[in-house]
């Protein structure tokens, strides 16, 4: 079976103490037609140093960008890999999900995307929020459009997409810093919906500076993900239960975390 070529894009700043693990976590894949790119936007930490030691290994650069979303962008532009994803410095892919990622779009030509299950884990690699794993890994069941316009159950880490799909909806849209791969999973989805692999292909990492987890930029998080959904959907039922599922789960977060 010939397998589809795959980019992984990086988009880093200033994270050195983990881009390491990421970039070993797509090396080891041993996927036979990989290309990874890591887009820097001008660290100022030893993160360069790090890209310096595997640079016969990935493509990467580093200079001032506007951000996540345009870093992801300047990489998925210049990616030549049938199917696409990107990987934040401090998550990592785990052993043999490019492989499964593969054979799966190998199997079936029609697939534009597809999304898996995702680990939750601390700065260390252990797992953590179990619950909330679960619950993710559950609604996953459902394969439901309006379903995602409550909840964003799918985990970016763990998601892939054909090449032709980026080029029918356009790259990650650059004004929104919290939530761009929330809108583009529903923008994907009015293409087409996903194949559901219920396998762990990746794991997230809760750590002192992950922005989307920071209580200090919880507002603008909030503020994005309302102004996504009134763009994908006019009903208000689905915004009222939206926001009452993101109040819901701002209690959890809090008592999980204690």
């Amino acid at each position: 079976m010939n397998l589809p070529s795959v980019t992984i894009v990086t988009p880093s700043l200033n994270q050195g103490d983990f881009i390491e693990a990421a970039i070993q976590s797509v090396l080891s894949q041993n996927y036979p037609n990989l290309e990874y790119i890591v887009a820097d936007g001008g660290s100022t930490d030893h993160s360069l140093a790090v890209l310096e030691k595997y640079s016969g290994q990935i493509r990467w650069y580093s200079k001032k960008d506007k951000g996540q979303t345009e870093a992801i962008n300047n990489g998925l532009r210049t990616a030549n890999g049938e199917i696409l994803a990107y990987l934040n410095t401090d998550d990592i892919l785990l052993p043999g999900s490019l492989l499964e990622v593969g054979n799966l779009f190998a199997r079936h030509k029609d697939a534009g995307w597809l999304t898996g299950r995702c680990r939750i884990i601390d700065e260390t690699g252990n797992d953590i929020r179990q619950p909330i794993a679960l619950y993710k890994n559950l609604m996953l069941y459902s394969r439901s459009y309006p379903l995602l316009l409550m909840t964003n159950y799918i985990s970016q880490p763990a998601t892939f997409w054909r090449k032709g799909l980026l080029e029918t909806c356009g790259p990650f849209d650059e004004a929104l810093h919290y939530v761009m791969d929330y809108e583009y999973w529903l923008r994907l989805w009015k293409v087409t919906p996903p194949i559901i692999m219920h396998k762990n292909l990746a794991a997230f990492r809760i750590q002192s500076a992950s922005k989307t987890t920071s209580t200090a930029h919880l507002d603008r998080y909030i503020d994005e993900e309302r102004e996504i959904i009134a763009r994908h959907s006019s009903s208000r039922f689905w915004r009222f239960l939206h926001d009452a599922h993101r109040a819901l789960m701002t209690r959890a977060y809090a008592f999980i975390n204690g």
